[in-house]
């Protein structure tokens, strides 16, 4: 028995002799390379020397540069090899080597470590200095001094605005700093605003004025009230009610009682005035695309829009004064069928004298086209050009003039006592009679072109009448 025991003990006594030995030497090996189950930027490392991790690590790590992004969003790519940006992994894997023990190498058997590490990076500085200063929003501000930055109210073509140099100043200096850490630490991209290198500085006394007058000349040009002037909107914003502020002898700024910005005597009269003069079309020179394939210009007539300048005047100023936003089509003395400058629009009655040619369109489709017998020239009482309307519709009428009594089935009046009707009395239309035997003024019309006419026009229709 004892010596049984006494095997036992020998053989017990040599396992643990070569376990102790077996880890000494792991001990030994883990001492001089990384311990097991180590992973660093996903490159396995176990067993592997600092040199050998680095470089694989080295070939696996890209830099490109860094992007530097202003408050507006504006950007600037620092390029790395204009910085001579170099790298590499060697520091940071030996401290992270010296933080594993070696004689507990046993440890990693249980739970293997997973670390990510950033290069230790260098760059010439000089040239990085150079690339700053170049940075188009880097360079404006360091050319300017904080003394010299304003608060004034300046005109523009979008009306009054606020010029504030003093918000929101680039610290020149704690953006390089930012800049060069960001390099250090190898990052794609640098928001100088979420870094905080934006600043306000103290404002003066008269600064704080011209705030307040800015905040009363703000709340003046909200105007949000827009003109539909047929497919067109013409907008009373800033632009326009800038022009609305009464101004002292001294060019500042007029106030009332209660410190309040004044309206202008006649400001918006003018703009009504000017908008009248834009979109009023009646007697109007428009030019026109004639069936034979010109542009005919074509000037005068009764037909088009004329804006009531008294009612627009009175219902501008309250929505002005009252601050109301809407979209608001103007009042009219004389509404024609389309409003805007191309007033006549896809429905309209074209009498081509020169031709001696009578069309009518609807939504742009031609729905008759019939020769006609216009006024006599030779006798002159050639029909006069211009665009005019459908301003009546009748039947069965009787035209007087003098020395004549001339009975019609249908009449449409278009200007005055000149109009289109049916001329039973005549055998031929078109070409050159109107020249020797035209009618008194009247667009003499044949009886079944005028009666499908007469049944598909509405009053109020333009015609367009040219040579």
């Amino acid at each position: 028995m004892k010596t049984v025991l006494k095997h036992l003990a020998i053989i017990l006594c040599i396992v643990l002799v070569s376990l102790m030995g077996t880890y000494i030497g792991l001990a030994i090996y883990y001492h001089n390379a990384f311990a097991y189950g180590t992973w660093i930027n996903g490159v396995y490392c176990t067993g592997r020397s600092v040199e050998e991790v680095n470089a694989d690590l080295v070939q696996d790590f890209t830099y490109e540069g860094l992007t530097v992004f202003d408050k507006d969003g504006n950007s600037y790519l620092i390029a790395a090899q204009d910085i001579d940006y170099r790298f590499d992994f060697i520091k940071a894997l030996e401290i992270y080597k010296k933080q594993q023990n070696p004689w507990i190498w046993i440890e990693s058997l249980y739970h293997g470590d997973s670390r990510t590490l950033s290069p230790v990076v260098s760059y010439d500085s000089r040239k990085l200095e150079k690339v700053m200063a170049e940075i188009p929003f880097l360079a404006v501000e360091s050319g300017q001094k904080e003394a010299d930055r304003r608060v004034a109210i300046i005109k523009t073509d979008h009306g009054y605005e606020l010029l504030n140099e003093r918000t929101e100043v680039l610290r020149v200096d704690e953006a390089q700093d930012v800049i060069m850490r960001a390099i250090e630490q190898s990052k794609d991209e640098v928001y100088l605003q979420d870094e905080g290198c934006y600043h306000d500085l103290e404002l003066t006394a008269p600064m704080r004025e011209t705030l307040a007058m800015w905040e009363k000349i703000d709340r003046f040009q909200q105007c949000k009230i827009v003109y539909v002037m047929g497919n067109e909107q013409i907008p009373v914003d800033a632009s326009v009610v800038c022009d609305w502020i009464e101004l002292d002898e001294e060019g500042g700024f007029a106030l009332d009682d209660k410190g309040s910005l004044k309206l202008r005597e006649g400001a918006v009269e003018e703009f009504i005035d000017a908008l009248a003069e834009q979109y009023d079309t009646v007697g109007a020179e428009r030019q026109f695309r004639a069936t034979r394939g010109e542009i005919v210009t074509v000037e005068g007539g009764t037909y088009g829009n004329r804006i009531d300048r008294k009612a627009e005047v009175e219902y501008l100023t309250d929505a002005f004064m009252h601050n109301r936003q809407e979209f608001h089509e103007p009042a009219y003395v004389q509404k024609a069928f389309a409003q805007g400058k191309d007033d006549i629009g896809g429905t309209y009655i074209e009498v081509d004298m020169g031709e001696q040619m009578l069309y009518y369109y609807v939504d742009g489709v031609q729905k008759i086209a019939t020769p006609v017998v216009t006024g006599n020239t030779s006798r002159r009482m050639g029909t006069p050009s211009g665009v005019n309307y459908i301003y009546l519709k009748q039947t069965n009428r009787i035209l007087r003039g003098p020395g004549y009594a001339s009975h019609v089935d249908f009449w449409m009046p278009v200007k005055g006592n000149i109009g289109i009707h049916d001329a039973a009395w005549r055998s031929k239309f078109g070409g050159g009679i109107y020249q020797t035997n035209g009618s008194h003024g009247c667009i003499n019309t044949p009886r079944e072109a005028m009666e499908q006419l007469y049944d598909s026009v509405e009053v109020g229709t333009p015609v367009v009448m040219f040579y």
